[in-house]
């Protein structure tokens, strides 16, 4: 995963593409339009040709992308935040990390505990099998 500063460029890249490709598409697809006689009619509710319907697909696409570049841009630390602050915070990570690494120790070490005695049972179980199919009894038994 990016760091901030490459997700915010990477979405000013993506706008700065959708603009071009917009621009360009709506070149492409517009009809050509007389200054001497300008009519225009918009219908909101239905786009009576496809250059409506990309221009509102752009529109879309540009709009969310520039709300994704809102959210990175308040996502970035701000000017408050100073080097004794971020120094805090590290410490705080730090911590948490140093505790987390003894619970995962102990379960660690506690699996090693359990894998050994699932082990030393396989194992018995594996010669009480031998010995039943060799013949010879599991448990010895005394006669008086």
């Amino acid at each position: 995963m990016a760091d901030r500063l490459t997700q915010l460029q990477d979405a000013v890249n993506s706008l700065a593409d959708q603009f071009c490709n917009a621009i360009g598409v709506l070149q492409q697809c517009a009809p050509p339009a007389s200054f001497s006689n300008i009519q225009t009619t918009i219908n909101k509710d239905q786009p009576s040709n496809p250059t409506e319907e990309y221009a509102q697909l752009f529109a879309a696409l540009i709009a969310r992308t520039a709300k994704d570049i809102d959210v990175l841009i308040d996502s970035l630390p701000s000017e408050e935040s100073t080097a004794a602050l971020q120094a805090a915070s590290l410490r705080q990570l730090e911590e948490e990390n140093h505790e987390a690494a003894l619970r995962l120790e102990e379960v660690v070490n506690r699996g090693d505990m359990l894998l050994e005695k699932i082990q030393s049972a396989l194992a018995d179980i594996a010669q009480s099998q031998l010995r039943t199919r060799s013949g010879a009894p599991s448990h010895q038994v005394i006669d008086s």
